[in-house]
């Protein structure tokens, strides 16, 4: 039988009925297999590879059931151990709540209060959930201890490292993470590490966190989840987020253990540090030796994190690791690919030969309408000219009107550029448009070209084509200031 239809029959023997659906879930890391099978109760089932695995999970599962804390309940377990039903937990991934804040490193106030409740979670499993419970039962082993640190640091090392080609002393390095074990192993607890404590990890239903995929966990110390969580390459949590939710944690952490925060903040600082090794040697036998490309495109995120913490703090203790970490993040090919600098191009119309279309395909930016403003072109006297004749500009600028109008574009538009420049996007078009696109139009076109060129450094493009007026209208290309000093 395949394992949708062992599942299935598992579904029967528990709920009495057949499944109306089992549909394969979308594969992650993980080498188990998900299906959601629906009906009168929908449930989660689960075709695990290795035993041993499986029956951590489902111990954990209940163990962590029994203290009260947020785990999906494991309902029915094959003889076999090879697939169980679990509770369904519905669709809610905390990283995808809070995917496009990644993306703007804008976190809104329901981002900070889920993630803030994901932290005193965290701190609640580590403590309550460590209350009894047999971490004999752990996979693959028991405890955080000498050989797991040293087996993340090698695979840092032969699966990241030496794909760089970067030249290095092989006993020098090794030095080093020996020294990196003991700072490690010397802040030994016993609480549950979690181990890959991320947000694709945390589920949220009715806006609290429910926690899955916790059988690597195993007695450990509790700075590593922190550094998991807060320092995870593709979230981008901010320095203020981070500082935030550090002292949600610590006030948290307050009700289990006295600790000092200075000496919190300085230990912590080492396993940021080993967790971004350990993600990048993940990266790079996911992405070079597996050769799965989505792997390949996030190395760029984990090498932007391990720059900023190395600009924060130089890790001293360690000179080589730290030397070595210093050539490998100014590689160019491993910051991803450089991207042309923002463009922003900016057009007058009339909007009786309609909007100008977006050649670049993106389909956003601004369209201003400048037909509430006064227009000059009722008199005759500024029929033959432009937006860019001294007449018609001052007529304009008589009553401030159009000056008020460019305002609020400018607070507009500035906002987008800074967001566009920061995400690396490549276009912004912003247009206006008056009934003739040859006054009012041209006027704010041209200031603002000139004032986006004037205060950010991106290439402007300028172009009036939809005016009658074309032939006479300076259409104009400015080139970043950063390029011309070149």
């Amino acid at each position: 039988m395949t394992s949708k239809e062992i599942l299935s029959e598992m579904y029967l023997q528990h709920i009495g009925v057949k499944p109306t659906s089992a549909d394969m879930m979308p594969r992650s890391g993980s080498n188990r297999t998900y299906y959601r099978l629906t009906g009168p109760m929908n449930l989660v089932g689960a075709a695990g590879v290795d035993r041993d695995e499986n029956e951590a999970f489902i111990y954990m599962s209940r163990h962590f059931k029994s203290k009260g804390l947020p785990v999906p309940e494991v309902l029915a377990v094959s003889e076999d151990h090879m697939h169980y039903l679990q509770e369904d937990l519905g669709n809610d991934i905390l990283f995808k709540i809070i995917e496009k804040s990644t993306q703007t490193r804008s976190f809104n106030e329901r981002d900070k209060i889920l993630i803030a409740r994901s932290m005193r979670m965290l701190c609640r499993v580590q403590f309550e959930g460590a209350v009894g419970f047999d971490f004999n039962k752990c996979y693959p082993t028991p405890a955080f201890d000498r050989r797991l640190v040293m087996w993340d640091l090698n695979y840092f090392k032969y699966c990241f490292l030496k794909p760089t080609g970067i030249e290095f002393d092989e006993r020098r390095l090794e030095d080093d993470f020996e020294r990196i074990a003991d700072v490690l192993l010397s802040n030994m607890s016993d609480t549950f590490m979690y181990r890959d404590f991320q947000a694709r990890n945390v589920m949220i239903r009715d806006e609290q966190p429910w926690l899955i995929d916790f059988q690597g966990g195993r007695k450990g110390p509790f700075y590593y989840d922190v550094a998991s969580f807060l320092w995870q390459a593709r979230a981008h949590y901010t320095h203020d987020l981070r500082a935030e939710m550090l002292d949600v944690y610590l006030d948290e952490l307050s009700h289990y253990a006295p600790i000092n925060p200075n000496h919190f903040m300085s230990r912590l600082r080492y396993f940021v540090l080993f967790r971004t090794l350990q993600v990048l040697g993940a990266y790079g036998f996911r992405g070079n030796f597996e050769q799965k490309p989505d792997f390949k495109k996030r190395i760029p995120d984990a090498i932007e994190l391990m720059a900023d913490l190395l600009n924060e703090t130089p890790f001293t203790e360690f000179p080589y690791l730290n030397n070595i970490l210093t050539k490998v993040v100014q590689m160019p090919e491993l910051k991803g690919k450089i991207k042309d600098p923002l463009t922003v191009t900016v057009c007058s119309f009339a909007y009786k030969k309609g909007i100008p279309a977006d050649d670049n395909g993106n389909g956003g930016g601004y369209v201003f309408d400048c037909r509430a403003i006064d227009n000059p072109g009722k008199y005759d006297r500024y029929k033959p000219m432009t937006g860019v004749n001294p007449e018609v500009i001052e007529y304009l600028e008589r009553n401030g009107e159009i000056l008020t109008f460019l305002e609020h574009v400018y607070a507009l538009v500035d906002a987008s550029v800074k967001r566009y420049i920061d995400r690396k996007f490549t276009n912004l078009m912003v247009s206006f448009g008056c009934t003739g696109g040859q006054h009012r139009s041209v006027y704010c076109a041209e200031h603002l070209a000139e004032h986006v060129y004037n205060k950010f450094n991106v290439r402007v493009v300028l172009t009036h084509s939809q005016t009658p007026h074309f032939d006479e209208l300076e259409n104009r290309e400015f080139t970043p200031k950063s390029m011309q000093s070149k």
